[in-house]
């Protein structure tokens, strides 16, 4: 007899969910306050109160064994002796709007429990209690219904032969998708160099999953060179691993759009090298992007009055999955859009609801991390899934971003201006909060007046300015960490702010609710998502966050900072059983399992496959880009891009430390070299912009052409210009970070954990980005170009080491006479 995993909730969701989308109840984010409102009632219940019990059992229906999984939030014997089934539910709809039919769904979950219950205890009945807390005045009730136990086994089997159509469908499909996937054929007729290495790297770490030695599942870092084909040497093997039952479902996950389509078009190409191939991957983009009826401001309306996509989604969701779920698909944002508009559903959450039938979900970084809209439906419990985090460098950065929350005192002046005169419970609200937001900007002032320096390291040993020892202590502030140029860090929360913005929520959520059509509506909308994002992140502080308060002008910034994300990137990647992080740059490997929470992760680091004589390395040893140097380095610079550019004609790209000194080298280089053609990136440019920028790196070029980009910028990584799109690069620095009081907490920091301060704030971050950039230039194994590194901090052993090894042939040389005739010699080989 065939089986099949079902949690409980979705079981009862997906059987019997009916209506609209509506984000006056489910679109204001309610999950963590939902979450303290459980506790904070499981804990007033009493100690015999058994809270967040879990529930398993086995059940046959229509020649099926469904294995059924769940937490039911409470379970207590009453005065009577009775058993209880208790469900918590917050909720938005108004105290008096609350009926005891409100929702069939949650009754049926509490069903399912006693049921379940009910076997495993022989009781002949029990009550199952709805318990509904009204999240804005406080307000409680419950509604009781007693059952007996044939009448719960009941329900469940109906629902289980309501639901064995699709899980035979399902099954049907894993069957049929397991065979295909163990037969699929290496899409190309052979593999290029260094691919067949990772493709059985990754296998091996998919078949590996949760052992005695991978409890959390297993974890690969696979540095791989740019130029070999990384996306079809991950997700073949991780295919063929899914095909021989290692895997149910496999996420691809990336930092940008660029990637995603890279892994649709290997999907493609697999589909075309087997064209039996039973596979269904969906492409999750973010709602406001691709949104069919947003409001007048740009936003999504989902609201059921506003938008024919959110009317009804309930009701036909089940027709256009059952239509769409007919056989194999791949369905990127065109292909939801589409059907979208043909089943009248929104295109977003039919994304996610397609993500359970489908075997392979490519998105962003934030759908496994993010610990606001990452997928609950599959990562709130572990599962037999498979991570392949493309371009993995970028994980630190991005995490320490998703678990960090920043809010602006200028935010609170703004709402109450917007909200015209007259008095309000919310103009009161905001009143206090931008008061004590005044007062602490004071505090700040006092702490640490600003003394107008920023600028890039100017040795690797930046001092930070320590807190002296204060005559007046200031009693709103916790004692602080250190102050520095109108900032200040703390290692406490600063409940002086945190309290009256908790105080705002509830006032500016009713004043949301009851004038959707305000003019000022999406100004405090933006506010409310603010006063959530910071909240929210106060509730998981702990000792890898601190609290930055950066006072500027009439301004107070408040950041709750976080500086080690590992424990919360190893949390995430714990609820799969296997992860392979892979890039071209993950050096030195220590650093990132240590930033990443992967301690006992495998890593491994491909050598090159390319032929070494083929890339020209160079080094201007003679040339100090610290940013004290910078001007008068820059006619030396300019000289030596000159040389590069004069080498052979064809298309270069030079890339900066910032776009500051980036102005600078190019004015004296137009100015001194007006026969080179080129081109400047320009800040905050769109994808038009960018896609017209490489556009102009032609083949077979009739002259030469000189682009100037920042490094870690949109052109350093991620851009293929293979071939003689792009013979040669400069990279002018060794890329380190801004000082700023940010990257010196950081730096702090790592040099408490492990004395390697420096290296984690600066030195290996800017490393990233220089060879990210280089490897811009070999791209296949015919192609042929120059690096040259402009920087004495190169020649030094503690940069040299971060090398790959297939740099060894490097070249340092001390005029634009010696880099001149190096070139010549590469060339004319």
């Amino acid at each position: 007899m065939s089986s099949i995993h079902l949690p409980i909730r979705q079981l009862v969701e997906f059987l019997l969910r009916t209506g609209s989308i509506d984000s006056r109840f489910t679109g204001f984010d309610r999950a963590l306050e939902g979450a303290r409102i459980h506790r904070k009632l499981q804990k007033a219940a009493g100690e015999d109160y058994q809270a967040e019990v879990f529930f398993s059992a086995e059940r046959q229906a229509e020649g099926l064994t469904f294995l059924l999984e769940g937490r039911a939030d409470g379970i207590f014997t009453d005065g009577s002796g009775t058993t209880v089934i208790d469900e918590i539910k917050t909720t938005a709809v108004p105290y008096e709007a609350i009926t005891e039919d409100m929702n069939p769904c949650h009754w049926a979950q509490g069903m399912v429990y006693g049921a379940i219950y009910c076997s495993r205890q022989s009781l002949p009945e029990l009550n199952v209690q709805l318990t509904y807390y009204q999240i804005d005045t406080d307000q409680i009730i419950r509604f009781m219904r007693r059952f007996s136990a044939p009448e719960l086994e009941q329900f469940l089997h109906k629902l289980l032969c309501q639901y064995a159509p699709w899980a035979r469908q399902q099954l049907d499909w894993a069957a049929r998708r397991s065979q295909s996937l163990a037969a699929l054929p290496f899409p190309f007729a052979q593999y290029r160099p260094g691919q067949r290495a990772l493709a059985g790297e990754v296998y091996r770490a998919c078949r590996a999953g949760r052992d005695a030695d991978h409890k959390g599942g297993s974890r690969l870092f696979c540095q791989a060179p740019t130029g070999i084909g990384k996306t079809m040497s991950v997700l073949f093997p991780a295919l063929r691993a899914m095909g021989e039952g290692s895997g149910e479902k496999l996420f691809y996950l990336t930092a940008r759009n660029t990637t995603q389509a890279a892994a649709e078009d290997a999907i493609a190409r697999l589909r075309t090298a087997a064209p039996e191939l039973a596979l269904r991957s969906v492409t999750l983009t973010a709602k406001e992007k691709v949104c069919l009826h947003p409001d007048s401001e740009g936003h999504p309306a989902c609201l059921p009055e506003l938008c024919p996509y959110a009317n009804g989604y309930y009701d036909r969701i089940k027709d256009a999955l059952s239509a769409l779920l007919d056989d194999t698909g791949s369905f990127d944002r065109a292909a939801l859009a589409g059907a979208a508009k043909r089943f009248s559903v929104c295109p977003f959450e039919l994304g996610l609801d397609l993500s359970e039938w489908c075997d392979v979900v490519i998105g962003d970084y934030n759908y496994l991390f993010d610990p606001v809209v990452h997928l609950k439906r599959f990562f709130d419990a572990s599962g037999d899934w498979l991570f392949l985090i493309d371009e993995a460098h970028n994980l630190p950065d991005r995490a320490r971003a998703m678990y960090s929350a920043r809010f602006f005192k200028s935010s609170l002046t703004e709402a109450k201006r917007a909200l015209g005169k007259g008095k309000s419970s919310l103009r009161t609200a905001l009143t206090r909060a931008d008061r004590a937001f005044l007062d602490i900007r004071k505090a700040c002032v006092r702490l640490a007046p600003r003394r107008g320096q920023t600028g890039a390291p100017e040795t690797d040993t930046a001092q930070t300015t320590l807190l002296p020892s204060l005559q007046d202590p200031v009693p709103e502030l916790p004692e602080p960490l250190y102050a520095q140029d109108g900032t200040v860090f703390l290692r406490e929360l600063p409940s002086a702010l945190l309290s009256p913005l908790r105080a705002v929520q509830a006032p500016l959520q009713d004043w949301l609710e009851a004038n959707p059509d305000a003019d000022a509506h999406a100004q405090l909308l933006e506010l409310y998502f603010a006063v959530q994002d910071i909240l929210r992140s106060s509730e998981r502080y702990d000792s890898h966050f601190v609290t930055q308060l950066t006072a500027r002008s009439s301004e107070l910034e408040l950041q709750l900072l976080c500086l080690d994300p590992a424990p919360f990137v190893e949390a995430s990647l714990s609820a799969g059983r296997c992860a392979a992080l892979f890039s071209a740059t993950l050096t030195p490997p220590s650093y990132y399992r240590g930033v990443l929470g992967c301690a006992d992760a495998r890593a491994v680091a491909l050598p090159s496959p390319f032929p070494a004589e083929n890339l020209g390395l160079y080094c201007m040893a003679n040339i100090s880009t610290r940013y004290r140097d910078r001007e008068t380095s820059v006619q030396a610079v300019s000289d030596a891009l000159a040389r590069l550019t004069s080498g052979k004609t064809g298309n270069y790209l030079a890339f900066f430390p910032s776009y500051a000194y980036l102005r600078q080298v190019y004015e004296d280089f137009a100015t001194r070299h007006p026969d080179i053609r080129t081109l400047v990136q320009e800040s905050g440019a769109d994808d038009a912009a960018r896609a017209e920028f490489l556009a102009q790196f032609v083949p077979q070029p009739k002259e030469t052409l000189l682009g100037f980009g920042v490094l870690g910028g949109v052109f350093g990584e991620g851009v293929d210009l293979a071939g003689d799109r792009l013979i040669g690069c400069a990279i002018v620095g060794v890329g380190l970070p801004q000082v700023n009081p940010q990257q010196e907490m950081l730096r702090r920091y790592y040099d408490a954990q492990n004395g390697s301060g420096f290296d984690y704030a600066y030195r290996y971050p800017g490393m990233n980005k220089v060879l990210q950039a280089a490897g811009r230039v070999i791209r296949t194994p015919e192609d042929r170009g120059v690096v040259l590194l402009l920087d004495d901090r190169f020649a030094r052993p503690d940069y040299a080491r971060l090398f790959p090894p297939h740099w060894q042939h490097i070249r340092y040389l001390h005029s634009a006479e010696e880099l001149g005739q190096a070139l010549q010699d590469f060339w004319q080989k």
